[in-house]
């Protein structure tokens, strides 16, 4: 059986872009930073896409702190006769980061999750 979840907590590092489609669709791009202490110290930044997005999805501004429950996808396409490529993060839910007890620590978060990911 082959696996693709992911679940980052972290803060968008702009405000979402959002693009409506002709067909009524539309697409919302985030971008997530994480931040890491070991091994070493760095900050990563995640391209987020969440397609038909509703309600809090809508509304999340630079800066606020965040969770997100996808999949990770590698997508194609080619410009000037270059063929490129781009790794991101298809979003089924995000969400304001959730306000977690300490003593629940990460079993809470999985446990918030649950309902956004299908295995």
């Amino acid at each position: 059986m082959d696996l693709n979840i992911v679940v980052i907590a972290g803060r968008l590092a702009a405000a979402p872009e959002i693009r409506t489609f002709d067909s009524d669709s539309s697409l919302v791009r985030y971008l997530v930073t994480t931040r890491a202490e070991h091994p070493r110290r760095r900050v990563d930044v995640i391209p987020v896409v969440l397609w038909d997005a509703e309600g809090d999805a809508l509304t999340l501004e630079r800066g606020e702190r965040v969770w997100v429950a996808g999949a990770v996808q590698r997508r194609f396409w080619s410009d000037d006769h270059n063929r490129r490529s781009r790794i991101e993060v298809v979003a089924r839910h995000i969400q304001r980061y959730p306000k977690v007890e300490a003593d629940e620590g990460m079993s809470g978060i999985l446990t918030m999750v649950e309902g956004a990911v299908e295995v």
